[in-house]
């Protein structure tokens, strides 16, 4: 495993922006005869945010499924990077490889302030003795202070998790994938119930990640992706029905008639 991290990363570190880091080919997955999974291409690039609109049941969480080891295709291709297989992976090692996943619904520790979650987050030894007793370098806590510059939580670092409004708490969680230093997020409906300054604001973070990572959103917010959106997939009955800009999405007769319903 540490031998296909290390080879990894140097993979990962040679792509450039415009490059492939993730590949989806002929992808299928059956739920007791009904497929999630219809036959699913697609192409992420390194660098690149990425919005996947689609309605209720068009396979959207099956794909983030698939795409982190939780759920296992009927058939089909998954390549991170130039050649890595996540087929081949469970979840914790596609984890540990630089794929980070955000659920719709914020996981933090409650109890602990910003500074301290983040701190838990780092890709360290979390065996119990060695994180209590362990001490930050200067480093580390360089990369925490950044983090909290990004994210927007920097006057809220001594904050209990707990207290925090329900946007902090995702931009937290954001903020705690990035410390596991992933090269691809997966962030799942991340504006749902946040107030019209914090889908602002979210907007800003998922822009500025993808100067440094690739982003793929999905959401149900039509408003909040025209708002980030370069290029969107719309999938449909578990495969893509559009992909392009928002324009061009909005433009498709297929589109307009299956998903917008005119």
């Amino acid at each position: 495993m540490l031998l296909l991290k290390h080879e990894n990363e140097q993979n990962i570190g040679k792509l450039k922006r415009g490059d492939r880091i993730l590949y989806l080919d002929d992808v299928t997955v059956s739920f007791d005869g009904f497929k999630a999974l219809n036959s699913l291409s697609l192409t992420i690039e390194y660098e690149e945010l990425r919005c996947i609109i689609g309605a209720n049941g068009a396979g959207k969480s099956t794909m983030m499924d698939v795409i982190t080891g939780k759920t296992s295709p009927d058939k089909g291709q998954v390549i991170f990077g130039q050649a890595v297989n996540l087929l081949d992976m469970d979840e914790p090692s596609i984890a540990e490889i630089g794929i980070g996943r955000k659920f719709q619904k914020p996981t933090v520790f409650q109890g602990h302030n910003v500074f301290e979650n983040l701190e838990l987050a780092m890709k360290d030894d979390k065996r119990f003795f060695k994180t209590l007793f362990a001490k930050l370098n200067g480093e580390q806590k360089d990369n925490i202070e950044e983090t909290m510059n990004l994210i927007g939580l920097k006057d809220f670092y001594k904050t209990e998790a707990g207290i925090l409004s329900h946007g902090q708490k995702q931009w937290l969680e954001i903020g705690m994938l990035l410390m596991q230093n992933p090269k691809l997020l997966l962030v799942d409906e991340p504006v749902a119930g946040m107030t019209p300054g914090e889908v602002e604001k979210t907007g800003q973070i998922l822009t500025e990640l993808s100067k440094n990572h690739s982003v793929v959103v999905v959401e149900h917010d039509m408003e909040f992706i025209r708002s980030i959106a370069k290029k969107v997939t719309v999938l449909h009955e578990g495969s893509v029905l559009a992909e392009g800009s928002m324009k061009d999405v909005q433009d498709n007769e297929k589109v307009r008639k299956v998903y917008l319903g005119e």
